[in-house]
């Protein structure tokens, strides 16, 4: 019976020794694991194909699909912002996850009834309506995670989390292989539905489970006025609005802006190697599917080993600034040697530290925002700007290739670009740790300046009377 309770005891702090978790973090870390394995399972699954189609009418095509891609995400914003406003989370989160399922119905149904009417035009729909569908989806499983939990919280185990969704993406790729000549190509469509409403009775179940960050976090006391049964309100607008009015997001909008224009360099790099290995879409798409395949298995190494290290030893600004360095000395060392094999070393090593280390990293950025701005604001700089960038790169790549200036031409361009990325990465650490030390409320005022919560003791001209909680509310300038 001693040996029994022994055991039992040293569990806890078994966990927190190896993965930095109390017991009762467990069952929302595994919840919100395997809910990002669905995610990121589904989207692998249709990944390769994606790629594959928006090559079949040549490098430059996939270009002008990048800006349709930005066109579409930015209508697309409003719509969400409206959801928001208007749903319960839950509601909005299903409505989402629900397009995106009955969308994957449609295509299968039109490849089952109608093939002949698929072809280029049908192909290059899919490209611009998957790169939708693959940002809409993430985004709003980080959302949840933000909403659910604390700042110290996300320090800790998001990179944990996040292995989910790297055993996501190894499986989705080797279950295509698996199903694609048994099932055909149409079936994988349906197969992606499935994980995806899969990923939604999770949602349902995190937020049954895990309590809200405000419940369990005095920095955000006052969050728990908004349960999650009422409706967040607001503008559809008022991501974009907060964006352009908060420093902070401003910065997170540039940190992303630069991560995904430097991103797009070396797609396309990729992109010209592989169309100058071969010309069959089949191999094409082999190829792509086993650079993805290696690069996830460097993700998970990351995740198990590192991570969660360097975010609690160095902080969140040394985390964020790791993958501009590694990025500039990658394209330097792709100048020199210029092989196939370098490049693929390379988008290896930097997908696997942005999966790994930045994606975590810049998620747990959101935490210490208010409610509204995790859905709508995120939304907007994890689509819109997300894409913008993917246009910036593809254009500027096109222009410096028009010039007649190969990888030492860009090797110009992407040093000075991850210096200030570095910079601003080190500047959100910052800007973090003291959201951290004076915190947010979940709603913005209604003139759209933050609303910040401070002691009692610590504030100076407070502007209005003591709240329940022992905090004031007092007005802050927008740009903080």
């Amino acid at each position: 019976m001693s040996r029994t309770k022994t055991s039992v005891a040293r569990r806890p702090r078994l966990l927190k020794t190896l993965f930095n978790l109390r017991r009762e973090e467990i069952g929302p870390v595994l919840i919100g694991a395997l809910f990002f394995f669905c995610v990121l399972t589904g989207l692998m699954l249709l990944r390769p194909v994606r790629d594959a189609l928006g090559m079949e009418r040549g490098i430059e095509n996939i270009r002008w699909l990048f800006i349709g891609t930005a066109l579409v995400t930015l209508a697309v914003n409003p719509l969400f912002g409206w959801l928001v406003s208007r749903l319960k989370r839950l509601q909005f989160i299903g409505a989402t996850y629900g397009f995106f399922v009955l969308s994957l119905v449609a295509f299968w149904a039109l490849l089952m009834f109608a093939p002949a009417a698929v072809g280029q035009r049908s192909g290059q729909v899919f490209f611009v309506w998957f790169s939708v569908f693959n940002l809409f989806v993430t985004m709003v499983f980080w959302a949840l995670l933000a909403d659910r939990f604390t700042s110290e919280q996300g320090k800790r185990f998001f990179a944990l989390i996040s292995v989910g969704g790297t055993f996501g993406a190894i499986f989705g790729p080797w279950l295509t292989s698996q199903l694609a000549l048994p099932l055909g190509t149409p079936s994988l469509l349906l197969v992606a539905g499935g994980f995806l409403l899969l990923a939604l009775c999770l949602a349902w179940l995190l937020v049954r489970v895990a309590p809200d960050q405000a419940s369990s976090d005095t920095s955000t006391a006052t969050a728990g006025l908004i349960s999650e049964y009422e409706r967040i309100g607001g503008s559809a607008w008022a991501g974009l609005r907060a964006v352009f009015q908060s420093r902070y997001l401003t910065g997170i909008a540039g940190y992303i802006l630069l991560m995904t224009v430097l991103a797009t360099f070396i797609y396309f790099t990729r992109l010209q190697m592989v169309a100058a290995v071969s010309d069959s879409m089949d191999a094409r798409a082999e190829i792509l599917g086993n650079i993805d395949m290696w690069t996830q298995v460097a993700v998970l190494v990351l995740q198990l080993t590192l991570t969660g290290k360097i975010i609690q030893r160095f902080g969140l600004g040394v985390a964020l600034a790791i993958l501009p360095v590694a990025t500039a000395l990658g394209f330097i060392g792709l100048a020199i040697y210029g092989s196939f094999v370098v490049l693929i070393l390379l988008e290896a090593t930097i997908r696997a530290l942005q999966r790994g280390v930045t994606r975590p990293a810049r998620e747990a950025l959101f935490t210490v925002v208010g409610r509204e701005d995790k859905y709508k604001a995120k939304a907007f700089v994890d689509t819109f700007i997300y894409r913008t960038g993917d246009v910036v790169g593809a254009q500027t790549e096109g222009a410096l290739g028009r010039l007649g200036l190969a990888v030492g031409g860009l090797v110009s361009v992407v040093v000075p670009l991850a210096l200030v990325w570095a910079a601003l990465g080190l500047w959100l650490g910052r800007a973090h740790a003291c959201r951290v030390a004076v915190p947010l409320t979940s709603a913005g005022s209604e003139d759209g300046s933050l609303v910040l919560d401070k002691p009692i003791e610590k504030s100076v001209n407070a502007s209005v009377s003591e709240t329940g909680s022992g905090f004031v509310r007092t007005q802050a300038k927008p740009w903080l």
